[in-house]
């Protein structure tokens, strides 16, 4: 872009500011469009942000609920094989086998009860668990069987049953074909820990153990079994069954079952490709190092195979506390995060839809706004023109600021009653001075001097009426604005919210018009404000305060500092105190209006004998100071640096009002450094003027 391109577009970006700046209609068109084209994408982030939070709580909740559920039915498993060897221990046949000393018959009763318990294999063992006996024909092991934590438990006496890794070598050793059962080669896998393997081929046992008493309750051998879980399908598919009922999962997504011996799946009916089992595969290294690693439960999304699932690991241990294994369970995330997307795709269109439809009906309803409001200003403009007689009229609007400008014409006229009547004084001032003067123009330079005296006291008496009738009669057109404002909102409701901003700021102005009125009543009569006394906690009040002033606070980017120490209550009306420390915190945001610190401190302040004369409060800001030459007058009435906005009273009423009480307020401040206001209060308020002096009710104290 060239320079005098960018200089053009510039100043229409300066001249569209300045016109908003300027025109009430332009400034309540963007009121209405600024939270509907900013405020809907806000919302809308905000709403996909918790609903996918949300959604993500419901599948950890859902998935958790399914571990729960897998984990106790493979509970139950582990436990009924245990329960089935206790059995066969303790049964009759067993004994009669036994006492028949009939090694074959004692091997056809193990190889019938295996298979009636879906055991993979029985032996019985001496006490020293030696094998003796073994429900499979391929051999028995050679070496005694003590090394394994069940075989050891019923060695003690206790039947015992745990899950257990196998070695090749020791499958071997029972049967062949179950070390056969266990070998599975290894699948590359994405995402996987690297293994140098090519195949897995360890078991992994449910193995039990039981020990067979005789009368005597003598150990007089053991029985030890076993269930291969590796290629163990029906197990898993049992599981995925409870786990997974048909109608449990949604929208086309499936739920999956898994048994993990290390991070290798040798048994689960997740699907390489159809109908092959992804037996051989294994689990991502962040999965492994969390369950097998940690020893933590993971509970959320994961990539399993060849897509994402809502997944749950829990590690199995063995009898020696060791982490051999996973069990998983999971579910098809992506049918349940399209669902998801497209009833977040209808929100967010339901709400674009009812964002431009509200955005028609603000702009058509904007306009019975627009009227009154620009016929005032235009009024405002030829006033300051000196058409003084200048007037609204009847507008169409009958609501609120229909009335408002009905009462603004009102107020106009009242002001032009009054500018007549105060010509009419100054008239037959001019005319009583004028005869005055005729009457003393003999006299002495000392009595005209006097005579003028004379006539200024009388310009500002006339002037000081002025001003309390000025006063009254604007406090009733205020009444009235500020009584139409309560009944605009309570008609309105809801309905106002296009305008809540306008009527903010009409609610802010009359407020600002009867803040000054109160305030050139309280400096002129300063004990009709006054109110009761009782025993306030200052720290309370400043925290009051803060609140009150937050707004100001925040908009100026002001960090508050609180150093509150006080301990002694002080005697004082509460809602004065309020008073001045709101002016003092309000004057010092303003000193900091790009920034800065405010510190609000309180501390005791004590006698020479140390006893608790009162407290003394401080306002310290870090703004730009006051200029030395301001310091002995800013107390003063109607002194101000803020020529467009102040009035020049508040801290000389907040001044009044301490010094009522027998306080003090004080002041240091450097230019550039920032100022510290210190106000003095008193335990016991000493009134100035006398317990007796008006306003004063010490009797009525709380």
């Amino acid at each position: 872009m060239t320079a005098p391109l960018a200089s053009a577009a510039a100043n229409r970006r300066v001249g569209l500011i300045d016109r908003i700046r300027s025109s009430v209609r332009l400034k309540l068109l963007v009121l209405v469009l600024a939270p509907l084209l900013a405020g809907v994408p806000v919302l809308l982030g905000l709403v996909w942000s918790w609903g996918n939070q949300a959604y993500e709580r419901l599948l950890t909740f859902k998935v958790s609920s399914d571990m729960i559920t897998a984990n106790g039915y493979f509970e139950r498993v582990r436990i009924g094989v245990g329960r089935d060897v206790s059995a066969l221990a303790s049964s009759n046949r067993l004994v009669l086998a036994l006492e028949a000393a009939d090694d074959d018959r004692l091997a056809a009763l193990l190889t019938e009860l295996a298979n009636r318990y879906a055991l993979d294999y029985l032996l019985y063992l001496d006490p020293d668990a030696t094998p003796l006996v073994t429900s499979r024909d391929e051999g028995l092991p050679a070496a005694a069987r003590d090394n394994w934590p069940a075989v050891a438990a019923a060695m003690q006496g206790r039947a015992h049953v745990t899950i257990e890794r196998f070695s090749p070598e020791a499958l071997g050793e029972i049967a062949p074909e179950l070390q056969a059962r266990a070998w599975q080669p290894l699948v590359p896998t994405a995402a996987a820990a690297p293994d140098p393997r090519i195949a897995e081929d360890r078991g992994m046992v449910i193995h039990a153990s039981a020990p067979v008493l005789d009368a005597e309750g003598i150990t007089v051998g053991l029985v030890e079994g076993g269930v291969l879980l590796n290629g163990n399908l029906d197990l898993v598919d049992r599981i995925n069954e409870i786990v997974y009922r048909d109608g449990s999962l949604p929208l086309g997504s499936q739920g999956t079952a898994t048994l993990f011996m290390g991070d290798t799946r040798i048994a689960t009916n997740v699907r390489l490709f159809e109908g092959e089992r992804a037996l051989g595969t294994r689990v991502s290294q962040a999965v492994r190092d969390q369950v097998l690693g940690r020893g933590e439960l993971w509970l959320g999304t994961a990539f399993v195979v060849n897509d994402w699932y809502v997944s749950g690991y829990e590690a199995i241990e063995d009898g020696r506390g060791e982490r051999i294994g996973m069990l998983y369970v999971g579910f098809l995330e992506a049918p349940l995060r399209r669902a998801m997307q497209q009833a977040m795709a209808a929100l967010f269109g339901l709400f674009l839809l009812i964002s431009v439809a509200g955005t028609y009906y603000s702009l058509r309803w904007a306009r019975s706004v627009f009227e009154p409001i620009e016929r005032m200003n235009r009024v405002i403009q030829r006033v300051e023109l000196g058409e003084s007689d200048a007037r609204v009229g009847a507008v169409t609007s009958r609501d609120e600021l229909g009335r408002l400008a009905g009462e603004f014409d009102h107020l106009l006229d009242t002001l032009a009653a009054k500018r007549a009547e105060l010509q009419r004084w100054a008239d037959e001032l001019d005319r009583k001075v004028a005869e005055r003067t005729a009457e003393l123009r003999e006299a002495n330079e000392t009595l005209r001097r006097a005579q003028k005296q004379l006539v200024m006291s009388e310009k500002l008496a006339a002037i000081g009426e002025l001003t309390a009738g000025v006063a009254h009669e604007v406090n009733n057109p205020v009444a009235v604005i500020q009584g139409n404002l309560d009944v605009l909102r309570e008609v309105l409701g809801p309905a106002a919210e296009p305008v809540r901003d306008e009527i903010r700021l009409i609610h802010e102005q009359v407020e600002r018009i009867r803040l000054i009125v109160t305030k050139l009543l309280q400096f002129a009569r300063p004990g009709d404000f006054a109110g009761y006394t009782e025993a306030v906690e200052v720290g309370a009040v400043i925290q009051d305060c803060l609140v009150l002033t937050r707004h100001n606070i925040d908009k100026c980017g002001v960090e508050v500092n609180l150093e509150l120490a006080a301990t002694t209550p002080v005697e004082i009306n509460r809602s004065e105190l309020q008073q001045v420390l709101i002016n003092l915190i309000v004057n010092a945001t303003q000193a900091m209006a790009a920034g800065g610190r405010l510190t609000l401190a309180s501390e005791d302040w004590l006698a020479e004998d140390g006893s608790a004369q009162g407290v003394v409060l401080r306002v310290r800001d870090t703004g730009y100071g006051i200029p030395p030459e301001h310091l002995a007058t800013i107390f003063d009435p109607f002194f101000t640096t803020k020529k467009e906005s102040g009035t020049g009273l508040g801290l000389s009423v907040t001044y009044t009002i301490v010094e009522r009480y027998g306080g003090r307020i004080t002041v240091e401040s450097k230019p550039g450094e920032g100022t510290v206001f210190s106000v003095w209060l008193l335990r016991e308020a000493a009134y100035r003027g006398g317990p007796e002096a008006p306003g004063f009710m010490r009797r009525w104290k709380v």
